[in-house]
């Protein structure tokens, strides 16, 4: 398909939000307890008529109905008094009605399972995914890479502290095998100023992460899983403040706030900042730059790693409308600023070279249910990224660690003389459909476009003429899928069609001649098809079992084909990876009086072909990404929870994985390569964690609780480079951090935190030879003021 029918099947798409209006009845509010807390699951009827729905997870409610006249709304949950109002629709009524339901008088002490949670449905689908709660660590100083990297399966990598690259990897697969959404609109055009290591947790509600299959709804390339974090979408008025203060001179400050009037218009504002001088210590051999006297293994202090970014995200517009359960017209602003203290490995460091980018994207959101037909509900989504990312490299300098430094004279940079600044011109256009057929069916469509065109020139080099070289990539990602759901089973088909367009410049030899290069553009397309299914059954209304498989393809991102002009270098000749992935897991609740215990076991079978994966450059200063035939990785995830009412969680979470190199012969020869068979290079095949929290109720007064935490990582030793090859081999050890965590809270409003990561002040590396820091202190302070 060309690119101007994909621009007008988007354009046409985004056209009919116009047409969607017609009137209704609407009622909506929110259902809260006693305390004015949020009850997710209780049941909405109208009765007399087939209207009717569950709470979500913040209380809130809508329904609609086309009939006209008298009727009652009753609104009840287990354990509480059932509530009833009589209410009169008009063709055009628009109510609202919030609710506080009372407590029974004979409520039972048992944990009772009723209505379900928005978290607790998500986890019923087929597909092999966990839910992150995040309001329970709201209130730690951490971002939301590191609360993925306490879910099971799930290992988060950087190269240092805060703002540093970061690498993220689901079951063996990893970086941009993983897709990652907010809101279900892909995250792929956000630019470096706005990353998961810089965003704190408390932007998010919910963070959903789907292992291997990746159901319909998130339109995706994605191979071995994905990442959908969802933001608190408040239905009233609401304002949040914190800032956190720690080691290495680290600052981080949040705002969040959202207005919603009675007549349907809000104004939504989340706004953060991080900035930290990363003046940790790290240890390694070092040369005096003048005398070259050499000392091993010395501790000295990182002096070129400051990092800070600001952003703020605001959305306008109105939800509850005819035309519209919300629409609204935002922009994401933001700025970072990066220092670049080494290269893919800890030997190379660098004084002066840093690297600026901003994010300017405005953004379309878009959600009507009954969409132009009743029961066809419609997402739409839009946003083009407009920033630009500079790389600044000109002190004609070479430093060692202590940080001295030798001048040359002339022109030059530590690592290539550059002041190139460059725009990725990225833009994401989404689309999705469902239609319920009836109660037990329903049809979904989305298509997901992406559009790259990088565009820069270079001060330092103007006379540079690469820099006018193509550098585009189109992406299209079209989606069909097919649920059939009863009570205690549902199974979903879908097919998705991949296409990609890469524009580049490549080399040739004109003449054969030794050192005669030339260059040409050159165009690829690839266009093929995937396809899965998932299927869960509950063999008993505490034991599910799940099973998904999926035959899936991830074509090469942008940054991969062309480099990020840093550590990482194009390479034009990607081929797309496609894997085979099967799943297989189930899940047990034990209840009792006031304890709860959930067992999960999941094992994963993949098998890819043109495996994309790092390897260093022939003299180890950057990463390049390149094609192996042939990979497998079969492994086992378990997880235990256990809690005791609301005082006592404890958790344990253990992943095994054999990413193997399945590339028997090398090349086209009929010689078996010899790291055939071979584990992964660079890759952690057995990590876990563990948790535990205890919360002390009413400790001075009435609603002043405190929160004891403790988290738990361990990951084994891993190999960095084949295992077969050389005498010597080279790993990355041991990875054992404790992590202990202090809340106070106040009148449920302020809260004060503690925080202490690496308490044992352990020597921790993701990477070979990156040192991650050592023992940290924070403290925050966050208050709720609505």
């Amino acid at each position: 398909m060309s690119q101007q029918r994909y621009n007008l099947l988007i354009v046409l798409t985004l056209l009919l939000i116009g047409s969607s209006g017609f009137s209704q009845n609407v009622i909506s509010g929110n259902i809260l307890d006693q305390n004015q807390k949020p009850i997710p699951g209780a049941t909405v009827l109208i009765l007399g008529t087939d209207a009717g729905t569950v709470t979500e997870y913040n209380g809130a409610y809508q329904l609609k109905s086309a009939r006209n006249g008298d009727f009652i709304i009753e609104i009840s949950y287990m354990g509480f008094e059932t509530f009833q109002k009589s209410i009169s629709f008009t063709g055009t009524t628009q109510l609202r009605i919030d609710v506080n339901l009372e407590e029974a008088t004979n409520a039972l002490d048992e944990i009772t399972v009723t209505g379900k949670s928005v978290v607790q449905q998500i986890r019923d689908k087929a597909f092999n995914v966990s839910v992150v709660d995040t309001k329970k660590l709201s209130n730690t100083t951490l971002d939301l890479g590191h609360a993925l990297d306490k879910v099971s399966g799930v290992r988060v990598r950087e190269n240092g502290g805060v703002g540093s690259q970061m690498n993220f990897s689901i079951n063996g697969f990893r970086g941009r095998q993983i897709k990652f959404f907010l809101d279900g609109i892909p995250m792929e055009n956000f630019g470096s100023a706005f990353q998961l290591n810089n965003i704190p947790v408390n932007l998010a509600y919910r963070i959903e992460v789907y292992k291997g299959v990746v159901p319909i709804g998130l339109g995706a390339d994605a191979l071995g899983g994905a990442v959908n974090i969802v933001t608190n979408s408040y239905t009233q008025n609401h304002l949040e403040l914190s800032y956190s203060y720690g080691s290495f001179n680290t600052h981080r400050s949040t705002i969040n706030a959202i207005y919603v009037s009675d007549s349907g218009f809000t104004a939504q504002v989340n706004a953060f900042q991080n900035y930290s001088d990363n003046t940790y210590k790290v240890d390694v051999d070092v040369a005096d730059i003048n005398t070259g006297e050499y000392y091993p293994n010395q501790e000295v202090t990182r002096f070129n790693d400051q990092y800070h970014n600001e952003t703020a995200i605001v959305n306008v517009g109105v939800v509850n409308k005819s035309y519209a359960d919300q629409l609204l017209l935002g922009v994401t602003l933001g700025k970072s600023y990066q220092e670049i203290q080494t290269g893919a490995r800890l030997v190379s460091v660098f004084g002066g070279w840093h690297r600026r980018a901003n994010i300017v994207m405005p953004s379309l959101k878009y959600k009507k249910d009954d969409f132009l037909i009743e029961k066809l509900n419609a997402r739409i989504s839009a946003n083009y990224n407009l920033g630009y990312e500079q790389n600044i490299d000109t002190l004609n300098r070479r430093y060692n660690w202590l940080g001295q430094f030798k001048e040359y004279e002339g022109q030059g940079g530590e690592s290539s003389y550059s002041l190139y600044k460059y725009r990725n011109n990225t833009g994401i256009a989404t689309a999705s459909f469902d239609y319920k057929i009836d109660e037990h069916q329903t049809l979904a469509l989305s298509n997901t476009f992406n559009t790259f065109n990088r565009k820069g020139e270079d001060e330092a080099n103007p006379d540079n003429d690469r820099y006018d070289e193509p550098r585009k990539t189109m992406k299209n990602v079209l989606g069909l899928g097919y649920t059939y759901e009863q009570e205690n089973w549902n199974a979903s088909v879908f097919v998705k069609n991949f296409f990609q367009q890469n524009e580049f410049t490549a080399s040739y030899n004109p003449t054969g001649d030794y050192g005669d290069v030339a260059y040409f553009n050159t165009i690829n397309t690839f266009n093929p098809i995937g396809y899965g299914t998932a299927f869960t059954y509950f063999l008993h209304k505490n034991l599910q079992f799940k099973a998904s498989f999926e035959k899936t393809y991830r074509l090469p991102a942008a940054n991969e084909l062309f480099g990020d002009v840093i550590n990482l270098r194009g390479n034009t000749d990607l081929k797309p990876e496609s894997s085979y992935n099967y799943n297989i897991g189930g899940s047990y609740w034990l209840t009792f009086k006031s304890d709860l215990i959930n067992f999960n076991l999941n094992t994963f079978y993949r098998d890819a072909s043109d495996f994309i994966r790092p390897r260093l450059t022939p003299n180890q200063d950057m990463q390049v990404m390149d094609n192996l035939a042939s990979v497998t990785n079969a492994g086992i995830e378990s997880e235990i929870r256990y809690e005791h009412g609301k005082s006592f969680a404890a958790g344990l979470s253990v992943t095994y994985q054999e990413l193997r190199n399945d590339t028997r012969f090398v090349e086209d020869s009929k010689v078996e390569s010899i790291v055939y068979r071979d584990r992964i290079p660079n890759m952690p095949y057995l990590y876990g964690n563990a948790d535990a929290n205890y919360t002390f109720f009413d400790v001075f007064k009435t609603e002043d609780n405190l929160n004891i935490g403790y988290n738990l990582l361990y990951v084994h030793e891993f190999y960095l480079y084949w295992p077969s090859q050389g005498s010597v081999k080279l790993n990355v050890p041991e990875q054992l951090a404790h992590d202990i965590t202090l809340t106070y809270t106040l009148n449920k409003k302020l809260q004060f935190t503690l925080e202490c990561r690496n308490v044992t002040d352990r020597k921790l590396y993701d990477n070979f030879s990156l040192q991650k820091p050592g023992r940290a202190f924070f403290g925050k302070i966050k208050y709720t003021i609505l």
